[in-house]
């Protein structure tokens, strides 16, 4: 593309010690619903080509972290918000600001609208907000407005009411050179489609817009590199993008996102064209890399699997409107709804559940106490575990145990204690103890230092998933075509 083009396109592209101390930890820490979101963008869908809005958003600023166009950057630390919708409404039509708006704000249906305007509601009433950091998945059907939503963050969606906060910048009062400048330091975008130029190679494509940057050749090639490197194609450097799989392009479309070193990115049903198993590759590289970049990205896809797979937190959305926000373990045990009730229960709930959603109490005897203490202790409960003076769990006992022992001649609680004790983190899944439940023993939950925590029986596993099961049985079916 020659100077003058670019120009042009550039211009049109406008410790835990006890389980109650671990228990109140996780309370001060866990995510928590945020209020519902609200999308909205401009008068109509943006009038920009496809290759267009690409340039316009994967030109990157050679210029790294300065103050940001339309004001001083917020610096925002860990845990903290970096892009947030306020009372956010999209209307498309030639009036979107009149009549439409009047009645979605008033809380009619889209349908509704539509019928009595002949305006398109895209968003209605969004809000929520993104955590530094985080893997936040917008999720929903076709013409949910989970697109229209990403779309507002970047601007190719002007909004019809409402405020987008991006690093403490009002995105929807940006213009211009201030836009594209923004756009091209804070964030990054992969694509549904690749959106690559079949007549570059790998490493061209990667660092193509900082080509544009006029970045020198030497410093984009290493950055390129770098960002090759965290999707594995280095190797592929100098292929031919034609001669890659699928999801090596989408790869490839993933490393230039990565080039620039965006603080966002942007990843609009990134990998809904992939096959089944390449998908689920590229969502494990998409976790090792997030593991080791720490970017903030808002996902969008179709897929409840896939949202609850690498979600930090899921946004579900329906008709444009927000339905529930949450965790993957809140959406599966706790849907808001008959519509998230229908998405869930065909989900493999085993792999989303964590431990710590189900483990008790220890309720755990000292290793050290005497063989009549012992006796009196499995009277209450049949079977408990033990500790050691570090609160290290070192043994299990059962009543039968006690009872075998007490006819021996000097019985003690070392004789009568079992070793081969099934153990569990807290983070991990309903499925990776499924095992060591069928063994009919209790399962001791450690910390990271090994100390007792929790205990999780095993008719506790089968109990939750049979009560998520059931959960669709509490709201009356809905279709949703």
């Amino acid at each position: 593309m020659g100077t003058a083009a670019l120009q042009l396109v550039r211009s049109v592209c406008s410790d835990r010690h006890n389980f109650s101390q671990w228990q109140n930890e996780r309370t001060a820490t866990r995510g928590t619903r945020h209020s519902k979101i609200r999308y909205s963008a401009r008068d109509e869908p943006s009038a920009h080509p496809p290759l267009l809005c690409w340039l316009c958003l994967q030109l990157p600023c050679s210029v790294r972290r300065g103050p940001q166009p339309g004001g001083e950057a917020t610096t925002m630390p860990e845990n903290e918000e970096i892009i947030r919708l306020e009372e956010v409404f999209k209307i498309f039509g030639p009036q979107p600001r009149g009549r439409a708006f009047d009645l979605a704000r008033s809380g009619m249906h889209k349908n509704d609208v539509q019928q009595q305007s002949g305006h398109v509601v895209g968003l209605s009433n969004v809000s929520f907000s993104i955590k530094k950091g985080e893997i936040f998945v917008v999720m929903g059907l076709s013409g949910s407005g989970k697109s229209t939503a990403i779309r507002t963050v970047n601007k190719l969606h002007d909004v019809t009411h409402g405020q987008v906060w991006v690093d403490g910048v009002d995105v929807q009062t940006l213009g211009g050179k201030e836009l594209q400048a923004f756009r091209r330091e804070k964030m990054g975008m992969v694509f549904q489609h690749f959106a690559l130029f079949p007549h570059r190679n790998v490493i061209d494509n990667v660092a193509y817009g900082l080509k544009v940057q006029k970045v020198p050749r030497n410093e984009r090639e290493e950055a390129a590199f770098r960002a090759l490197r965290l999707v594995g194609l280095e190797p592929y450097a100098r292929n031919a993008t034609s001669e890659l799989s699928g999801g090596m392009q989408q790869r490839v479309g993933l490393a230039r996102a990565l080039a620039s070193d965006p603080d966002i990115l942007l990843m609009d049903e990134a990998f809904s064209a992939l096959d089944p198993l390449i998908r689920r590759q590229m969502q494990d590289e998409l976790m090792a890399i997030q593991a080791e970049v720490h970017k903030t990205i808002l996902f969008i896809t179709h897929d409840l699997n896939e949202a609850l797979r690498i979600g930090d937190r899921v946004c579900i959305m329906k008709d444009g409107v927000v339905v529930q926000i949450g965790t993957p373990e809140q959406i599966l045990t706790e849907p808001a709804t008959g519509y998230v009730a229908e998405f869930v229960q065909d989900v493999d709930q085993g792999r989303v559940i964590k431990v710590e959603e189900i483990m008790a109490p220890p309720d755990a005897i000292q290793s050290s106490v005497g063989f009549d203490e012992v006796k009196r202790a499995v009277v209450a409960s049949p079977e408990r575990l033990v500790v050691d003076e570090a609160g290290k769990c070192c043994g299990l006992v059962t009543r039968s145990d006690v009872e075998r022992v007490s006819t021996q001649g000097t019985p003690s609680l070392a004789s009568a204690m079992r070793s081969d004790v099934p153990t569990a983190k807290a983070s991990q899944t309903l499925n990776d103890i499924y095992g060591e439940a069928g063994k009919g023993l209790p399962i001791a939950v450690v910390d990271s230092d090994g100390r007792l925590i929790g205990r999780v029986d095993p008719t506790s596993v089968l109990e939750e998933l049979g009560r998520v099961e059931a959960l669709t049985d509490a709201f009356e079916r809905e279709v949703y075509m």
